[in-house]
């Protein structure tokens, strides 16, 4: 055992196999992308997992607080949420965020699905989720073509999980058609895809806050690590004053155990970290990169840099520079002008679509924020720094924009 002066834990040091490490680095990897395994969908990562089972679970276990169940037919990581955190949620098919109805009824369809049999048509399934509605006192109307759409797209989640899976029918059009469809409950995964019982938290809160608690082990270590395993981007103002103790304390040793367990390189600041993936591959969210609105979030990104540089009109901090929101606006509107011949029809059409879905991004990367009337960007912002070119298809070599159109 070695132990890091001032670190609140040991941890264990074994003779180096480069072979066994990438193995167990890949199935870390695999695990944290997607957390739910199952044979049907995953043979090859499954197998990896149940190999290293032991080196995964200690691995999540120690150094994040997290959970790892493998069994014969499925690996279940149970991640342990960030507090009020809603920048990764579940998203539909076409990329839009569940809303709270969305996650209204797949609370109502797992209920539904736990005293359902391992087949089921879909409107049985429909009939039980009236039926736990009408239990929890909640008023849903699958009359109504808004709430079967709500309703289908838990229902398409759930699908994508592999809790449940189409064996005949046409479930895509349900909502709209009220088409038939056969589908098959697979209970081994539905038992493990709730992370915890929830009939002990009085309060959604209280649930979202005893979740997001660190081990008592673990400390400030799993809650920095929590959050640079989750978010691209470690603040060193939003941590308590015992966290920063420890991270200025074990940083570099840190950076190493990233890159050893997970594949992810640490920008050490004075301002905190940036996780990046060199890959390309662990963040649900790649940026920079293609599409109108992450090439878009990305000229807007540098210009509010800019405009925070030299024509902020608020007092500044060393993490965050706070300008205010119309003069955000108009950085936004000044790209706009410059660049919305490259942008997708759509936005075109609605500047205003192309700003807001801009500062989503923006937020959901860490990079920027909304507090008080102002938006908040973050020091991390200034090393993306663009050197955009529009070319269009009337180029010499046929090139395409450098806004790549997408739905």
């Amino acid at each position: 055992m070695t132990t890091v002066e001032g670190d609140d834990v040991s941890e264990p040091m074994r003779p180096s196999d480069p072979l066994r490490e990438a193995d167990v680095r890949r199935g870390v990897r695999i695990l944290l992308q997607q957390p739910l395994l199952h044979a049907d969908r995953h043979h090859d990562e499954l197998a990896l997992v149940r190999r290293y089972q032991h080196d995964l679970a200690t691995i999540f276990a120690d150094g994040l607080g997290y959970r790892l169940l493998v069994e014969p037919g499925l690996a279940r990581l149970y991640k342990t949420g960030l507090d009020h955190d809603g920048t990764r949620g579940l998203s539909r098919r076409n990329g839009t965020p569940f809303d709270p109805r969305r996650y209204l009824m797949l609370a109502l369809v797992l209920a539904a699905l736990t005293q359902s049999r391992r087949q089921v048509m879909v409107d049985e399934l429909v009939a039980a989720v009236r039926s736990s509605a009408v239990d929890a006192d909640i008023d849903v109307d699958l009359d109504n073509l808004h709430e079967r759409r709500a309703l289908h797209s838990a229902l398409m989640a759930l699908i994508d999980l592999g809790v449940i899976s189409e064996r005949d029918g046409d479930l895509e059009h349900w909502a709209e058609r009220h088409t038939e469809s056969l589908l098959d409950v697979h209970r081994d995964r539905l038992g493990v895809i709730v992370a915890a019982p929830l009939g002990s938290f009085a309060t959604p809160d209280e649930a979202t806050a005893t979740s997001a608690a660190p081990s008592a082990a673990g400390g400030a270590r799993i809650a920095v690590r929590r959050l640079l395993v989750e978010r691209p981007v470690l603040t060193l103002s939003d941590l308590t004053q015992e966290q920063q103790g420890w991270w200025r304390r074990n940083r570099e040793r840190e950076r190493e155990w990233f890159r050893r367990t997970t594949g992810l390189e640490l920008e050490l600041r004075a301002e905190g970290a940036l996780a990046v993936d060199p890959d390309d591959t662990l963040s649900d969210i790649v940026f920079p990169a293609a599409g109108s609105t992450k090439q878009f979030g990305l000229l807007l990104l540098a210009g509010l840099v800019e405009t925070a540089r030299t024509g902020s009109d608020l007092p500044q901090a060393p993490t965050w520079a706070r300008l205010a929101a119309s003069t955000a606006k108009a950085t936004g509107d000044q790209v706009f002008a410059a660049w919305r011949t490259g942008l997708r029809k759509s936005y075109r059409e609605r500047p205003d679509d192309a700003y807001t879905d801009a500062i989503d991004l923006l937020i959901a990367m860490g990079l920027v924020r909304i507090e008080d009337g102002a938006v908040l960007v973050h020091a991390a912002a200034a090393r993306y720094a663009p050197r955009p070119e529009l070319v269009t298809s009337r180029g010499p070599s046929g090139e395409t924009s450098l806004f790549e159109e997408d739905s």
